[in-house]
């Protein structure tokens, strides 16, 4: 039975998403917030439009997602952040697996003696990972992610789509 390929660089390369999140990755915490657009023009509701047809939906989209790209980046921390608060038990999950790598990374390699017991780095972090894997399966880690994922999306991407350009901007892309 032959394998299915699937020509990645295809889809990645059409919606841009290499280029797209080069610059997340080189950017602080600071530097992605310093260009925060305010939320008077954020949530402009005067600009707030159907598009005409599917070029100018993908024109807007294309402008909002760069040109509110912290915006963005800040929706999506509100909603992760309300995920987590919704689901005490995910949240718990990843405190514990952030707690023990901290903790198991102040040992610097060495042995921790507990008693008579001696428990390596390795033993350490798989006991870690044994007990967090399954606590996360059976609190929905798999649909909190879907939820996020699917939240984030239908606001981030509806909120592109519906606002309208600035008028300054619709006409810097026609030929005069």
């Amino acid at each position: 039975m032959a394998r299915l390929q699937i020509p990645l660089d295809a889809l990645t390369s059409r919606l841009n998403l290499g280029d797209r999140f080069s610059s997340m990755r080189s950017t602080s915490l600071t530097q992605r917030f310093s260009n925060l657009r305010p939320l008077s023009e954020f949530l402009d509701v005067k600009r707030f439009s159907k598009p005409a047809n599917f070029a100018e939906t993908q024109s807007r989209v294309n402008y909002n997602l760069s040109y509110f790209s912290s915006n963005y980046f800040g929706v999506f921390l509100m909603l992760t952040i309300y995920s987590l608060l919704s689901n005490w038990g995910l949240l718990f999950d990843i405190i514990f697996v952030v707690g023990g790598t901290y903790v198991i990374s102040k040992l610097e390699g060495r042995d921790l003696e507990f008693g008579s017991q001696r428990f390596s780095t390795a033993q350490l972090y798989t006991g870690m990972y044994i007990i967090a894997i399954p606590v996360a399966l059976w609190v929905g880690i798999s649909g909190a992610l879907l939820w996020l994922i699917g939240a984030s999306g239908v606001t981030i991407i509806g909120h592109a789509a519906f606002l309208d350009k600035p008028i300054d901007e619709a006409f810097s892309g026609e030929a005069v």
